[in-house]
């Protein structure tokens, strides 16, 4: 905190004065002595030797004068590095003084209970969430200033790496031995890059590499994280291939030849695929397009790598190598903030190696053996759905590389949901004593990637994130929208591709508005239209034939707990809808909610009417795991866009006293009744649970429960119940 940067500047100085100087010794140098031996007045072999030796000191003054430019520019590097890290060090050091900390000339903080008055005092003696707390803090401030003094001796290091570089001359065929650096560089950073590349080519080679050394390739990776710079110089020092084969090397090591040290190894990991992301931020750079054309050519190439190789232990497949992409997407899980064109190349030029309309091999990526869970689904066997899943990150790049566009060019959705062989997993057979190929199968967690893409780019938020469910752009809502037809126009609506049925389901969810205008049966825009289109008010919207959303809440169903998931917001939309009804039992609009409501619930009645007609299932099983799924779903968590269509997003008007019938032991009895046709189509727990939404919004609104009002809103639904089932139940059933 009290070193006098300065010095740095006017060492820099300095250098810059002795290259003058040494421009000025060229000069006379070649005039007084240099330019003897190239005049007419002295010949001969001494005249020859003494030339070639003149033009080596000539060369080295020369040399001298590039040696010192170039550590006049690293010692300017080094102050400017130097002086904003320790800003920001000091910026932490009056931060956790402001928080009431004390810190040491060493860096330690402390809390400063001398700035306590004795009421303060005294509560913290009394208050152990208060002293909780207050070690919590302290532990915070003590890292934060830890890190940052980090920082400053990471740049340290760096800076004293290319100091000891740039002096070393590294030419043997310029007639001297340790002369001066005609190559100096002017750049710490391309120093670094050097050093590092040169320790990943040790361990590319299979050379034991010190603890020293790597601690350096990890104080590298760290320092120079966000330096495109480093990066770029890094990755092309190596190229693709070294690249790829460092990535795997550290595999091996992590996990087979080294385990001691495995968190030291995925640590490099981690650094180099941040190494990746911040050298691939610009697509325009010559660096991106040199190093992507690179890809393309390693990314189908095979490399040797343990977890392939040794995956079968004798016989067809031991020995298998990886190919360039697997390698190349399973380094790049390590890390995050790629640029979204990176994300998008990456993914199309995965496709392109194994689409077999562009070109591809679609076997191009099988090996044998299966690549998923916590031992091995580390190495994505499936480079396509890997990268998918990093995109599942950036909902913006999602939606942009999932949308099929206004003009329907953009296939990659229709690729993946209906073209895309996903079977990468080679089986054996038994042939005659000896063991053959078999058909191909897939790994347990297939389409993870693109069910997280799928659902980041039709809602536009990270999965899992919390956010108000609904109020989709338009791009988002034509992801939606054409999703459901593929999947029903390929006959995949009904029994759902693997892996696919909980992301679905919280699609739904998430278009929980509209998809209760397509079973509310009265909605002529949503009845006529089969797109997405933003209306009037900006607001987007997206519908598709009843029939074919019915088949896919029946491909959902196929989950009990997706299927609860599904329902229960189905519920509280309808509950929301009510909270903004006018009162009274003539109002169009409050029929009209009350009979959407109905509709939409006899068409959940429906589905389920359709699992009691599937023998795969254990009924009582499924109905009590979708009876736990709406039960322990809380009643008012969702949280949905104003649209035109009831709700106000005015959580205050809310039924918070909502106690709708509970309809459990009705599902039980239903799905325990005698299997006829009957029966299934008499299924009507749903419309008692919309009798019961009603009578609640009645009383919330003054009236008596038993009272005819109330009887006459509840009689309002009823009928829209049935046309909601049974229809459901036709669309499912032929046989009906």
């Amino acid at each position: 905190m009290t070193t006098d940067l300065s010095t740095l500047t006017n060492a820099a100085d300095k250098c810059d004065e002795m290259a003058g100087e040494f421009k000025k010794l060229e000069a006379d140098y070649k005039r007084d002595v240099s330019n003897i031996s190239l005049g007419q007045t002295w010949q001969g072999l001494a005249a020859t030797a003494a030339s070639s030796r003149f033009k080596v000191t000539l060369s080295e003054y020369q040399a001298a004068q590039k040696e010192a430019k170039a550590i006049a520019s690293l010692l300017r590097d080094a102050h400017q590095q130097f002086t904003e890290l320790r800003g920001k060090l000091k910026a932490v050091h009056d931060d956790a003084i402001k928080a009431g900390m004390k810190v040491s000339e060493q860096g330690v903080v402390e809390f400063d209970f001398e700035k306590m008055d004795e009421g303060t005092r005294n509560a913290y003696h009394h208050d152990r969430d208060y002293q909780d707390s207050v070690r919590t803090a302290v532990g915070e401030w003590n890292q934060a200033i830890k890190a940052a003094v980090q920082d400053i001796n990471d740049a340290d290091d760096g800076v004293k790496i290319a100091l000891e570089a740039a002096v070393i001359d590294g030419d043997v065929t310029d007639g001297t031995l340790n002369g001066f650096n005609r190559d100096a560089k002017s750049d710490v950073e391309e120093y670094e890059a050097d050093h590092a590349a040169s320790i990943a080519m040790e361990i590319n080679n299979g050379n034991k590499v010190s603890a020293a050394d790597m601690a350096e390739l990890q104080r590298t990776f760290r320092d120079n994280a966000d330096d495109t710079k480093f990066t770029q110089t890094f990755l092309d020092g190596l190229g693709a291939q070294n690249t790829l084969k460092f990535t795997n090397r550290l595999n091996d090591l992590a996990y087979f030849d080294d385990k001691d040290h495995k968190k030291d190894y995925l640590g490099l990991q981690k650094g180099l695929a941040t190494t990746l992301a911040t050298a691939t931020k610009d697509p325009d750079s010559t660096f991106y397009k040199d190093f992507r054309a690179d890809l393309k050519k390693a990314g189908v190439q095979q490399f040797d790598l343990d977890a392939t190789g040794d995956k079968i232990a004798v016989g067809v497949g031991h020995g298998q190598q990886a190919r360039g992409y697997q390698s190349l997407v399973t380094l790049m899980q390590h890390g995050d903030g790629y640029s979204g064109q990176f994300l998008k190349d990456m993914a199309d030029d995965i496709r392109h190696a194994e689409d077999k309309g562009q070109g591809g091999d679609p076997d191009v990526w099988d090996l044998s053996g299966e690549f998923s869970g916590s031992q091995d689904g580390w190495f994505a066997n499936d480079p396509l759905d890997g990268v998918l899943g990093i995109m599942a990150e950036d909902p913006k790049t999602a939606t942009s590389y999932l949308d099929p566009g206004a003009d329907s060019k953009n296939d990659n959705l229709e690729y993946l949901l209906k073209e895309r062989d996903w079977d990468l997993v080679n089986t054996t057979k038994d042939q005659a004593k000896v063991e053959g190929i078999g058909p191909d199968t897939f790994d347990k967690d297939v389409r993870t990637g693109f069910g997280a893409v799928l659902e980041s780019a039709a809602t536009g938020y990270v999965p899992g994130s919390d956010h108000e469910l609904g109020g989709h752009s338009i791009a988002q809502a034509r992801i939606m929208h054409d999703t459901i037809n593929v999947l029903n126009s390929s006959g995949q609506a009904e029994k759902l591709p693997e892996n696919l049925t909980q992301p679905m389901a919280n699609l739904m969810t998430d278009y929980t508005p509209d998809l209760h205008q397509i079973l509310g049966l009265d909605n002529t825009t949503y009845n006529t239209s089969d797109k997405a289109w933003t209306d009037e008010d900006g607001q987007t919207h997206m519908s598709v034939p009843r029939d074919q959303l019915v088949k896919l809440m029946r491909g959902v169903a196929d989950d009990p707990a997706a299927f609860g998931q599904v329902y229960q917001a189905e519920k509280q939309y309808s509950l929301d809808t009510f909270a903004g009804m006018p009162d009274s039992t003539t109002n169009d609009t409050t029929k009209a909610r009350i009979q959407e409501a109905s509709a939409a619930m006899g068409a959940y009645d429906g589905v389920r009417g359709d699992v009691a007609f599937d023998k795969r299932f254990n009924d009582t099983q499924w109905t009590n795991d979708f009876n736990n799924a709406v039960t322990s779903a809380p009643g008012a968590a969702l949280n949905f866009v104003p649209d035109k269509y009831g709700v106000t997003g005015d959580i205050g008007n809310r039924i918070l006293g909502f106690a709708s019938y509970e309809a459990t032991k009705d599902r039980i009895a239903e799905i325990n009744a005698a299997a006829t046709e009957e029966n299934y189509k008499s299924f009507t727990s749903g419309q008692k649970v919309v009798d019961g939404m009603v009578t609640s919004w009645a009383e919330s609104n003054g009236h008596d429960k038993e009272s005819d009002f109330a009887k006459v809103l509840v009689g309002d639904g009823q009928l829209k119940h049935k046309q909601g089932r049974d229809q459901a139940l036709l669309a499912l059933r032929t046989d009906m």
